[in-house]
């Protein structure tokens, strides 16, 4: 029972160990240069192809919803006829 107990404290430090000795590369200083650099793109866009399909959709859906709220609003204030 000790012997288990020893071995799986053992087990346990060795992870938490080796688990903090794996470093991930600092990509901080390559971000900050790219977001600052003066190239006439807005920052919102400068990640790359991806920020622009999020862009893309954001507006699409934006400019979409608020259509499509003044078309409920129309709909809304003018009354059916009736028969």
């Amino acid at each position: 029972m000790l012997r288990n107990l020893l071995a799986l404290r053992q087990v346990a430090q060795r992870t938490i160990t080796t688990a903090s000795r794996r470093q991930f590369e600092n990509k901080v200083p390559e971000k900050q240069k790219l977001f600052q650099e003066d190239n006439g793109i807005p920052v919102h866009l400068k990640g790359g192809v991806a920020d622009a399909l999020l862009y893309r959709a954001t507006m699409i859906l934006t400019v979409g919803g608020a259509a499509y709220a003044i078309y409920q609003l129309a709909m809304a204030s003018l009354p059916k006829k009736q028969n």
